[in-house]
């Protein structure tokens, strides 16, 4: 599988990829979400084989293989009294780990706060908001606090807002808009190009210049058959080209890692766009070389 993405990068002049949504967890947290996915749980809904199912020295060997440069451990709480030891683990791997971006995550319990803050003082570069796992609004006045630390400190969080693959009583773009219209340069990355409502998320990219999407599974075949992009609205994606981001789900994905890349190459926005999108943009975002 290695060559494919060399493939990819030597049509494209793409030196290396910059992978703003991977997945690295303790192990035993990832066996139970590896668990999930078997099960196709309720927030699945579809048999969801898990194609790198391996050892963590061999996926991280597997990005280097693919040339990704940095990448992302995304982790992220289900429930009250897990973010701040998941944050201990994230730091911990960050700094045993070449390439991987400091990650750090929150849910809206007391103290939330000052965890959060101790992260980003020790170096967290970016976030991780799972609001359909977490089922909670991005509202709660718990966090208000929160985000208002990350918009002045610029620390991007990557928030899984979107109704796919289930919806959530929180999901859709409401709460997100919401939440900007009191945080206009808080940098949020819209994991999974905000699927399946697209054009929602797209008008929040052009009405908030913080606001990113990153690409993790939309355009593969996999999710075209259940939520197709609008075709409508490829001039506007194209448009925006400074503010996508390359996002995968690595390790958790249905399909080989050089499917991602090839469902933005067919998208016809050409190689310029494609260079922005799998290293310009994220380079630019965390000051990478």
């Amino acid at each position: 599988m290695g060559d494919e993405p060399a493939q990819f990068r030597e049509r494209h002049g793409i030196d290396g990829f910059v992978d703003v949504h991977t997945h690295f967890m303790p192990e035993r947290v990832l066996r139970k979400v590896w668990e999930y996915f078997d099960a196709a749980g309720p927030l699945i809904g579809r048999a969801w084989p898990i194609a790198y199912r391996e050892e963590e020295e061999q996926r991280l060997a597997r990005l280097r293989e693919f040339g990704v440069r940095a990448f992302t451990s995304l982790l992220y709480p289900h429930k009250a009294g897990m973010a701040e030891w998941l944050n201990g683990w994230a730091a911990d791997f960050a700094r045993r780990t070449p390439g991987c971006l400091h990650t750090a995550t929150f849910f809206p319990e007391p103290g939330v706060d000052r965890y959060v803050r101790e992260a980003v003082e020790t170096g967290a570069r970016v976030f991780k908001a799972h609001v359909q796992v977490g089922a909670y609004d991005p509202n709660d006045e718990l966090l208000e606090p929160v985000w208002g630390l990350l918009a002045e400190a610029g620390v991007p969080v990557v928030m899984h807002c979107g109704s796919e693959p289930a919806p959530g009583k929180h999901t859709g773009p409401e709460p997100v808009a919401r939440l900007l219209a009191r945080h206009p340069r808080l940098p949020v990355i819209v994991a999974h190009m905000g699927m399946p409502e697209y054009a929602d998320f797209l008008d929040l990219a052009e009405r908030y210049g913080e606001v990113r999407l990153d690409t993790t599974m939309a355009f593969t075949d996999f999710t075209e058959r259940v939520s197709p992009f609008p075709r409508a609205e490829l001039g506007r994606l194209a448009d925006l080209g400074d503010r996508v981001l390359l996002g995968t789900d690595f390790p958790n994905i249905p399909y080989a890692y050089v499917h991602q890349l090839e469902a933005l190459e067919r998208l016809g926005l050409g190689s310029e766009w494609l260079r922005a999108v799998c290293h310009g943009n994220g380079a630019r975002l965390f000051g990478l070389g």
